[in-house]
Formats: structure tokens, sequence, C-alpha cells
């Protein structure tokens, strides 16, 4: 039809409505019957962890006669020839709205076929003829049986994705990682990366790295290894690579609770010496004999370490390996101390003053140390112990 025709359709209907009276409110709209009452369903995705609740109210007799129109294909336009000699007929205005690559075939064929009677017919070889049945039916009904998707999960992932089903391709994927074993994930990791289904590709390329001991004896990894040498390599690469990075969050794991321990401890010095600790505490206060348990784990190993110190006759640094340690916590103390003249930690202010006399690989060490401590306990450059801590 002409542009212009449309154009003077168009105005003319405008017209009418102009002339037309208006009115002020549209009436309210009949009550639906029961059955077509909305009705609160779960998506086909409900069963997963992170399902979205949704909500349908299509009742199930409309989708039955979407499956009718399938199974009767009554009006058919199009003829699908499947392997063996099997021929499905479809409809082509719904095979177009669900697939725009459907859309795309079909309107090339009916170009060609311009001023020919006929139905159109396509052609879908290299799947199971059944799998082509699973795969037109959810276009009509968005329906499938549970018992046909297990059996053609495979070949329905290859349709999905070659004819752009989103939504069937979503629900392959789930339906695959859900049946994932050490025979089958080689197979249908190959299959996830040809489709360019990322998430199924990631979850089996976890499940190979937890179990490639059993997965590369398979046939499966076999296969793989004479087809396709380089994916093999990729994949022992990959391993490698997250058996370093695993170990190095180990390293880093252990090494922040080291510096968790060191503040812990520094924080029962700063206890011991204030308002002391069971046994033991500062020359001018009375302990308690019914003190309450003490909250710092530190405190015991300290008290002891402390008791050594105090009677030793090799204190000097460097003789005995106890104190020596001793000093490295005392010293350790004064540079994360925020004012040695009222802190009560022996030797804390003489600790500050030796320091400037400390050459600077000495000093970098101890400036590292310090900082690695304080980052572990997310304090943003300020110092463990203020003056009224101490």
């Amino acid at each position: 039809m002409d542009h212009a025709i449309l154009l003077r359709i168009v105005k003319r209907m405008s017209k009418k409505d102009e002339e037309s009276p208006r009115v002020s409110a549209s009436p309210n709209p009949p009550p639906l019957p029961v059955d077509f009452i909305s009705s609160r369903q779960e998506s086909t995705f409900a069963a997963r962890k992170s399902a979205v609740r949704k909500y349908c109210c299509t009742p199930a007799a409309t989708k039955n006669t979407w499956d009718c129109l399938f199974d009767e294909g009554y009006r058919a336009d199009v003829s699908i020839k499947t392997d063996n000699g099997g021929v499905l007929y479809a409809h082509a205005s719904i095979l177009g709205v669900n697939s725009a690559v459907f859309k795309s075939m079909l309107s090339l064929k009916q170009s060609r076929a311009h001023g020919r009677c006929g139905q159109r017919s396509i052609s879908i070889n290299g799947v199971p003829p059944e799998a082509v049945q699973v795969f037109i039916r959810f276009l009509y009904s968005s329906r499938y049986e549970e018992e046909k998707i297990k059996k053609h999960g495979l070949s329905l992932l290859v349709l999905s994705h070659a004819y752009a089903v989103t939504h069937l391709k979503r629900e392959c994927e789930w339906q695959l990682e859900q049946r994932l074993t050490t025979e089958n994930v080689v197979d249908i990791f190959q299959l996830a990366l040809l489709c360019d289904a990322s998430r199924l590709s990631l979850v089996c390329h976890r499940f190979m790295m937890k179990n490639l001991k059993p997965i590369s004896a398979t046939e499966g990894w076999k296969a793989m290894k004479q087809s396709h040498p380089v994916l093999e390599k990729q994949m022992l690469k990959s391993i490698i690579d997250e058996d370093i990075r695993e170990k190095e969050r180990v390293r880093k794991n252990n090494e922040r609770k080291m510096y968790m321990q060191l503040y812990e401890a520094m924080e029962a010095l700063v206890h011991i010496c204030k308002d002391g600790c069971r046994t033991i505490g500062p020359h001018d206060k009375v302990l308690k004999e019914d003190q309450e348990p003490c909250h710092y784990a530190a405190c015991k190993g300290l008290e002891s370490l402390i008791r050594h110190f105090a009677g030793c006759k090799l204190r000097v640094p460097g003789g005995c390996i106890h104190c020596k340690r001793m000093w490295q916590v005392l010293e350790l103390h004064s540079r994360l101390c925020a004012n040695s003249d009222v802190c009560k930690v022996p030797l804390c202010r003489s600790f500050k003053q030796k320091r400037r006399k400390q050459n600077k690989k000495d000093e970098m060490k101890w400036s590292i140390l310090v900082r690695k401590i304080v980052r572990s306990k997310s304090i943003s450059g300020a110092p463990f112990f203020s003056s009224e801590s101490t």
C-alpha cells in the first residue's frame, strides 16, 4: 500500500476521533472469570538458590491451546525437515516472534518464493528429531517435559544458541549444571565454550579443577586431548595458576593472622602493665584475688615471658632466645605507642630514644612491620595506643 494512502487514512481516522464526543471517564472493566484470576507461580528457575519469583496470569487452558496449535499444525505455513526424513509443521509468525534467526531465514525464503504458492521449508539437522520437536514446542508455550530436557539437554543448548532463544538457553545451562559428572563434564565444558555459555563453562571449569585426577582418566578427556590439544594445555595451565593463587592466598591469610596476633600481644602487654592480670601487674597496684577471667588470649604467654625476663641472668640482647623475644616485644610496643611520657610499659621511652641511633636498614624493617600490623587492623595510619589507653 502507498504511504500517501496510509497517511490519508490516519488523518481521516484522527478527524473522526476529534468529531466524536469524548467520554469523561472510561467505564470499569467487567470482573475476570474465576479461571482467569492471576495466580502466583514460581518460574522454572525457582528451584535455584537465587530464584526470582515471577507472576503469570496465563491460564493452563491457553497454554494447552498453544500446544494444540503446534501438535495439529492448524494452518501451518512452515515445514521443518529433520534427520531421518522427519517433518514438523509450524507457523512462521510464532517462529519469527521468538527467534530473530528464524525471522531472518523465513523473510529471505519469502522474498525468494514471491509469487509462488506453497509452504516455506527449513532444515534443522545434526540433532535428534525429538530434540527439534521439544525445541519448536517450547517456542509455542514455553513449556517442556522434564524427562525430555534431561535427555536432550545438550542438543537443546545447541539449538537455543544457534537460533538465539535466550530463555531456553538459560534453562538448559541450569539443567546441565545440575547433572555434571566426571564422565560428562569435559563434553559439556567444550560445548559451553562453543555456545558462549559463560556461566556453564565456569561451573564446569571449577568442577574439573576439583576433580582433575578422575576426570583426566575419562574418555572425554582423552578425546579432548586428541581433538583439542590447545584446550587441554590451557586447562592444565589454568589449574596450575589456580594452585599458585591458592597458595598465595593461604600465605597471605597466615601472614595476616600473625600480624593480628602481634596486635593482640601489644594490647595484652598494655593491659598487664596498666591494670594487671591475674598474678602479674604493675608494682604500685594491688591485684584482686577475685578477678574476672581475662579476655586477652595472649596474656598467659606474655605472663610466662615476663616472669622469665625478670629472673633470667642472660637478659642482654642476643643472649637468651626468650629474653630476645621480650626485647623485640618491648621495642615493637614503643613504635606503636602514642605517648611514651605517660606509658607504663617498661623501657618504652628508652626504645624511642634508641631509634634515633639505629641504622636505616633496621629502621626500614621495623617500619614495614608496623605498617603491616596497622593495615591488618584497618586503622588508617593512626597509632595503636593513645595516652588514654596507656
